[in-house]
């Protein structure tokens, strides 16, 4: 049987969505209804159009829905829709503020227009307002919320002065979701440290922090993306600790996560790109003054059809309501895996600097994170250790509660302090542990030879580790493995060779002066 197309109620419109919703086809509903499938798609197209979901629908009362699916043409019939019309710009502007709703909005459009839409018909008009205007990939994002980043795909280039080679430069855009403020900068490279200093410039650029930055699935920002949970670099990381703020890397192969600054870019190659086209600039530092001059201009051109610029919504809507800015800039920071030694101290082989660590992670393999002024050390992600970053080659930073009671007189060791030890165990001692400081380039580097071989004495006494030290003096192998050596095979009790030893001989009478033999 062949069914007519005709209106159908808005009784029979719910009940196509209440069907459609419980998972029955297209066919299954046209015979439910004795409705032809064609009225039936028509109306599921017209609903998809709304925007709205089933359950959404399925809570409006019948006069809501026949606001929704009337046949009548809103804007030629409904004198009510050019004072809608009217409402909208100052809809535009205020749906970015926190806490502003759709809602709200529309309480506050009812209040000067009474007799105006119904909720479910506001939303309506304004989604399809938004379509219009091509609004729909920012309108949903609030002041202060995100701030999305990412790299041009066309580069622009700087020419050597010395030898005329033309080398490409990467270029980092930064736009602010509410207010689309755009800021634009030319880097070296999209390695980690070219892309933060970038984001921190943006940042500062801006006068404020907002609550998320949203970068797109590159190296320096995620190091494993994930549709679920990408994994961010530590750098960038530590760099969103710094400044407060959250990241929230777009979703792989989901182009509406990025859409905004995508589409920024395009602009700038419009806007900044062609401008500068026949320039020639021979360092970065002149293409980026270029750069901001242009890109003044730019955030002050009002939007198309409408009476603001980007930095008149900036100023208004969004400024207000960034987080403050650190007095302090991020510094960068290197990563280091390391052991704890037994002396309670982390070697950071760059500086030829010990820093020290509680005594309980004796033995543990940790991370070590530096930047310029400042040495953290981490234990699975927990922070165990802070200092100031020391230069000086072998000198020792050390906390003293970090080390247990019995080893916290290691805190005064000097070089003195040992030669006076060595002292009193005997001369020769004393001359080894001296020409051991004399061949380092700085006395820390001799202490742990120092105190190893002082150690010597409560297992082999005085006496035998004073010859220990003649011997190795005597064959100039001055170091702690000699003397443990000499001591092991026990070469401190054998003569060593070619030393004359004088005899006094006493007088006699029978004994015959050097006159006899004259």
């Amino acid at each position: 049987m062949i069914m007519a197309n005709k209106p159908i109620s808005i009784v029979m419109i719910k009940e196509i969505i209440r069907l459609k919703q419980s998972g029955f086809s297209n066919r299954k509903i046209s015979e439910s209804l004795s409705t032809s499938r064609t009225t039936i798609i028509k109306y599921l197209k017209q609903i998809e159009a709304i925007g709205f979901s089933f359950e959404e629908l399925l809570r409006l009362d019948e006069s809501d829905l026949y606001d929704l699916f009337g046949n009548k043409d809103p804007q030629e019939k409904d004198l009510r829709y050019p004072a809608l019309l009217n409402f909208f710009p100052y809809i535009e502007k205020e749906i970015k503020k926190v806490g502003v709703t759709r809602w709200l909005l529309w309480a506050e459009y009812k209040q000067r227009y009474p007799g105006g839409y119904s909720y479910s018909q506001f939303c309506y008009h304004y989604q399809q307002f938004c379509k219009h205007k091509e609004a729909w990939m920012h309108m949903d994002h609030k002041a202060g919320d995100k701030m999305f980043v990412d790299f041009a795909g066309k580069k622009l280039q700087v020419v050597d002065k010395n030898t005329g080679e033309i080398k490409d430069i990467e270029v980092l855009v930064s736009i602010l979701g509410a207010s689309q403020m755009t800021y634009v900068e030319a880097c070296s490279d999209q390695s980690s440290e070219s892309f933060i200093s970038s984001v921190e410039n943006s940042l500062r650029y801006f006068g404020g922090v907002p609550k998320a930055i949203v970068p797109d699935n590159l190296k320096s920002a995620v190091t494993k993306s994930s549709k679920y949970e990408p994994l961010v670099n530590e750098r960038f990381l530590d760099f969103a600790r710094h400044y407060n703020t959250a990241i929230l890397p777009t979703r792989a192969r989901k182009p509406k996560d990025k859409a905004l600054v995508e589409g920024a870019v395009k602009i700038v190659y419009h806007r900044i790109y062609a401008l500068i086209r026949n320039q020639v600039f021979f360092s970065i530092a002149d293409l980026n003054k270029t750069i901001r001059e242009i890109l003044e201009q730019y955030n002050s051109v009002l939007f198309q059809g409408k009476e603001y610029s980007r930095r008149d919504l900036f100023e208004e809507i969004e400024k207000p309501v960034l987080k403050a800015l650190p007095v302090a800039g991020y510094q960068m920071k290197t990563y280091k895996l390391a052991k704890v030694q037994k002396n309670c101290h982390v070697y950071l082989k760059e500086d030829y600097h010990y820093y020290s660590v509680p005594f309980r992670f004796i033995g543990k393999n940790i991370k070590i994170a530096y930047s310029k002024s400042t040495v953290e050390i981490y234990n699975n992600y927990q922070r165990i250790a802070f200092h100031k970053r020391d230069y000086k080659k072998y000198f020792y930073t050390t906390i003293k509660d970090h080390m247990p009671s019995q080893h916290q007189f290691v805190m005064d060791w000097n070089s003195e302090k040992f030669i006076n030890w060595a002292k009193n165990i005997g001369t020769d001692t004393e001359e080894f542990i001296k020409e051991i400081f004399r061949r380092k380039a700085h006395p820390e580097q001799g202490y742990k030879s120092c105190l190893g071989i002082l150690n010597f004495k409560a297992k082999v006494g005085k006496e035998r580790l004073n010859r220990a030290c003649k011997r190795a003096l005597y064959y100039q192998s001055i170091s702690y493995y000699a003397i443990k050596n000499i001591l092991e095979k026990q070469l401190d009790k054998i003569e060593i060779p070619g030393i004359v030893h004088q005899y006094s001989i006493p007088f006699h009478e029978n004994i015959r002066g050097n006159e006899y033999y004259q």
